[in-house]
């Protein structure tokens, strides 16, 4: 059983419910999967002799058992409490040195999973919404990647849908459990999007902001998608019509994703988040070093323009 700290109690629930063939729980589960930290998991399911691994929590606890599926080949059980959508990927990342490593492989996509909306009452509202529109940016990204497809812009953009409708419901009232089970389909869609395609400008930049600095994950992702997305809108027609199909606005989805945010109470800077403007220039060396496949083709300057709007909390800006 892999979890986070705070969610050691609902692991042993789970624990109980599956009786003696449970036989550890490992409750340190963390952010951006330090190196350190994956290696512990490693040890620890070898010594047990795990034959499976059951992660119950958000993204840090699915991607710790996907670190294990990866070194052993172990099938990993998906439990998800968050809308973070990793459980729907074949993708895997490890943060060492600084450096957020990232990888693909079909023995880390978790073999079932288990949605239950009532596991995410207790998530509270800010991070509902961020986990919710780091969802979202999936589905973004998808839309415009390389390697889209009819298929998953029809997922991409019925999953926007999907969470655009319920985060203003499940803010307004946290027990709604038909906001969160419709939050759930939406980030199940969108996480499928981030598993069939290749991801872009946005992933790398919280990428790098996540394994250089730290930031927390979930919250880096409300901050940065709007950016990004103004970024890319004069090159993905295509995506900028679905998008304004699923927000019902089509002129300009990015500015209305910031509004969107703004509203839920989510952070829209990345000042809030704890960066200092000092860090802008690393951030740009980081994301050009290792570039990924974007609609409009990345520079320095445009970089920078796009973390100091995001540093300062401005609208977004193409």
């Amino acid at each position: 059983m892999l979890c986070s700290p705070g969610q050691r109690e609902l692991a042993a629930t789970v624990a109980g419910l599956i009786g003696p063939r449970a036989v550890d729980i490992h409750p340190h589960a963390r952010m951006h999967v330090p190196a350190e930290s994956a290696a512990e998991s490693q040890r620890r399911a070898k010594l047990v002799n795990a034959d499976g691994c059951v992660a119950v929590g958000g993204g840090s606890a699915i991607g710790l058992g996907k670190i294990v599926a990866l070194r052993y080949g172990l099938p990993v059980i998906a439990v998800p409490t968050t809308y973070a959508g990793s459980e729907m990927t074949p993708v895997w990342g490890v943060t060492e040195n600084g450096v957020k490593r990232t990888g693909r492989d079909p023995c880390v996509l978790p073999v079932s999973v288990l949605y239950d909306p009532a596991l995410t009452v207790t998530l509270p509202p800010a991070v509902s919404v961020t986990s919710g529109m780091n969802a979202v940016a999936h589905a973004v990204e998808a839309l415009y990647a390389p390697d889209a497809s009819p298929i998953v812009d029809l997922m991409a953009e019925e999953g926007v849908r999907a969470l655009a409708v319920a985060l203003p419901d499940l803010v307004a009232d946290g027990t709604d459990l038909d906001a969160r089970a419709q939050a759930q389909y939406g980030a199940w869609l969108c996480g499928a999007c981030l598993g069939a395609t290749t991801m872009s400008l946005h992933h790398k930049l919280c990428h790098a902001l996540g394994g250089t600095l730290d930031l927390p994950h979930a919250p880096t992702h409300s901050v940065v998608l709007p950016h990004a997305l103004a970024h890319n809108q004069g090159t993905a027609p295509k995506a900028v019509a679905a998008l304004g199909r699923a927000l019902g606005t089509p002129a300009d989805p990015a500015t209305h994703l910031w509004d969107l945010a703004g509203r839920l109470g989510a952070p829209r800077s990345l000042r809030e988040l704890g960066m200092a403007e000092s860090a802008i220039d690393r951030i740009v060396q980081v994301t050009l070093a290792n570039p990924y496949a974007n609609p409009r083709e990345v520079t320095a300057d445009g970089l920078g323009r796009l973390l100091r709007a995001a540093w300062s909390g401005q609208p977004p800006t193409a």
